[in-house]
């Protein structure tokens, strides 16, 4: 596992971010690291960039989402001017069902 976006060893030792774990949960995140050929810290880093990079992209989603919905609730409340071509076409149908 390489780490993403340049993050390195020699990169990463500007900030440190410490955590406590038990020997179960760093037992299981060592065999991980391992699985996919990282040392413990690359893992680690690559693993929580990731779950964050998620976490921000789905927020993003859900604002534009929301940004949109009000756009599209705007324009039913407020619908432009039928053009010429859908009063035909409205009248064509009205026309063929009577």
């Amino acid at each position: 596992m390489t780490p993403k976006i340049g993050i390195t060893m020699s990169t990463a030792k500007n900030e440190r971010i410490t955590a406590r774990v038990s020997e179960p949960v760093k037992e299981t995140l060592t065999i991980a690291a391992d699985l996919v050929g990282a040392t413990l810290n690359q893992f680690l880093i690559q693993s929580a960039l990731e779950k964050a990079e998620n976490i921000i992209e789905k927020d993003k989603i859900i604002r534009l989402s929301n940004k949109d919905a009000q756009v599209f609730f705007n324009a039913l409340d407020n619908p432009p001017e039928a053009n010429i071509k859908l009063k035909n076409a409205f009248e064509n149908y009205q026309s063929k069902i009577g």
